[in-house]
């Protein structure tokens, strides 16, 4: 056996995640053996009897990964482009554990052992992509950029899924498909359109502080290597002895953050409409191995009352003066995809792909991203998904999940009796893992509901952001909002000066005078890509400066 096909008895050291590895690897992790059951992404499964529930009755949770990765792959058993993040780009790399958050020992906070030893090695891949536009879109076009980042830890994958900014759309999962269908192509011209867009923000408040950011310079980031990124999701660190505080992660380029201004950003496009992704594999490939910091925010796991805003609210940022970010390690990027297909496209993420030590809070958005992203894996790459190379955890993996479409192999142990697809069996099946710390057991009391949160403060820090951007942000927020809006139905556009001045006064003032002017005839400087009288007329200019060609 080579080094990386023969299993060892992971000792917490990070010795079983060293090396390559395989979509088949035979390696364990501590307590483990070549029959425990564990789930697809490596994690060894302590209870494969019950669900996740709110006390033992119910009524369950829809956090339940390990429950819907088992029933959606039985769904699936009897024999597409992303709709979101479809255009994108991809790395290997390592990321190298610092064994402290800040100056304190991380096992204060959390078991998980990617953390736990100074000098600590995973091996990661990440893809960057862009959000709402096609496979084959420009990457100066303004969008969210996604940043998603796998980690082969030695107790199976964690995905930490987010993007370039720290703030989202929405707080609940519920409006999630309404969201991209107003960033959508319009169903009946196909085009995208301003109108659309403002339409949905509008009448959705909380998005003002997305607004903020994306309508600005941070909308469209200069390249993949200069840019941010953040889980956006509240998540939990549990400790060894089940206890559990709130978590945000947040990456920080050590290359600096460079942004475009829309100008800037279309002089670009008219050259080269694949500059993020030519920029990322050329320096990767020169050496120039980019690097981001993991850094995160801790708060107790309450409702602190104190606060003007849910800390579960993906809306809004928790105040770093409050809530200092703190290093936990460094990602470098350091080796290109080999094959973009195999590699960067059927890569697939989760938000509910979890190791120990790792936990879901009760964010309403993580809860319901968590059943998304995988079931659209399932969905766009196949049932067997995370058996393919890219996706498979470098460890030991055994289920007795069986057949579906484009089963590579079976998940089996060797000595396993191969009669027995079940558990609990006395006919040599797979057994559960043994429990070596306690579950968190968050206490819950309150009525089933479907209401909004209570503290929704949707534009004061929408309004703060404004005014900590500089003079050529606000003038390019100005102006591509101008742009997007300048054709769109006087309803909607009305609505969005009356949010904005609810933000900051010299905002919404600004926007109701580059309307004005724009509507007059005057030229508001600046424009984007929404600006459907723009478009309009570039679309007329085709045809008044194309040359004539005779038939052949």
């Amino acid at each position: 056996m080579s080094e990386q096909q023969n299993p060892t008895s992971g000792d917490g050291t990070g010795t079983a995640v060293n090396g390559a590895g395989t979509s088949q690897d035979g390696r364990l992790a501590a307590g483990e053996n070549a029959q425990t059951l564990t789930t697809r992404q490596g994690h060894p499964l302590t209870n494969n009897q019950n669900t996740r529930t709110v006390g033992n009755r119910g009524p369950a949770m829809l956090e339940n990964y390990q429950f819907i990765e088992k029933i959606s792959h039985f769904d699936r058993e009897r024999v597409p482009e992303r709709v979101v993040h479809a255009r994108g780009a991809g790395a290997h790399g390592v990321f190298e554990a610092y064994g402290k958050v800040g100056d304190e020992p991380i096992a204060k906070y959390t078991r998980a052992k990617l953390f736990n030893t100074a000098g600590k090695e995973t091996p990661v891949f990440v893809r960057f992509s862009t959000v709402g536009h096609g496979g084959h879109s420009p990457e100066t076009l303004r969008d969210p950029r996604g940043f998603a980042v796998k980690f082969y830890t030695e107790d199976g994958n964690w995905d930490l899924v987010g993007n370039n900014l720290k703030v989202f759309f929405i707080r609940d999962a519920m409006k999630f498909p309404d969201l991209i269908h107003s960033q959508k192509p319009d169903p009946v011209h196909n085009r995208q359109t301003g109108e659309r867009i403002f339409d949905f923000i509008s009448n959705t408040p909380e998005a003002m502080h997305m607004v903020s950011f994306l309508f600005s310079p941070w909308g469209i980031p200069a390249n993949y290597r200069q840019m941010q990124g953040s889980g956006v999701n509240t998540y939990k660190w549990v400790n060894q002895h089940g206890d559990a505080v709130l978590v945000k992660y947040h990456w920080e380029p050590q290359q600096g953050i460079k942004n475009l201004t829309a100008a800037e950003a279309e002089a670009i496009q008219a050259k080269n409409f694949n500059h993020a992704t030519q920029d990322l594999f050329e320096n990767i490939e020169k050496g120039n191995f980019p690097k981001w910091e993991l850094r995160v925010q801790i708060m107790s796991d309450d409702e602190h009352p104190e606060l003007d805003f849910d800390p579960l609210d993906d809306t809004k940022i928790w105040p770093e003066d409050q809530f200092p970010h703190l290093s936990v390690g460094m990602m470098t990027l350091n080796r290109n995809p080999e094959n973009y297909f195999a590699e960067v496209e059927q890569s697939a993420f989760g938000t509910g792909v979890l190791v120990d030590g790792l936990d879901f809070s009760d964010d309403k958005m993580l809860q319901g991203r968590t059943f998304s992203y995988s079931d659209t894996q399932r969905y766009r790459v196949g049932t067997n998904y995370l058996q393919l190379p890219i996706n498979a955890p470098k460890k030991h993996v055994a289920t007795n999940q069986r057949d579906g479409q484009m089963a590579y192999h079976v998940d089996s142990a060797p000595g396993q009796n191969n009669h027995v697809n079940y558990e609990p069996s006395s006919l040599n099946g797979l057994k559960e893992a043994p429990r070596t710390a306690p579950d968190h057991m968050p206490q819950y009391s309150g009525r089933l509901m479907r209401q909004t949160i209570d503290r929704q403060n949707n534009f004061k820090q929408a309004g703060e952001r404004y005014r900590l951007h500089e003079d050529w942000e606000r003038d390019d927020l100005i102006n591509n909002m101008v742009g997007a809006l300048a054709t769109a139905n006087r309803t909607v556009s009305d609505k969005m000066v009356e949010l904005c001045t609810n933000c900051d006064a010299d905002w919404g003032r600004r926007l109701a005078e580059g309307l004005a002017a724009a509507r007059a005839g005057q030229n508001a400087e600046g424009g984007n890509q929404h600006n459907e009288a723009q478009g309009s007329k570039a679309a007329a200019e085709a045809e008044a400066v194309a040359h004539d060609a005779k038939p052949y």
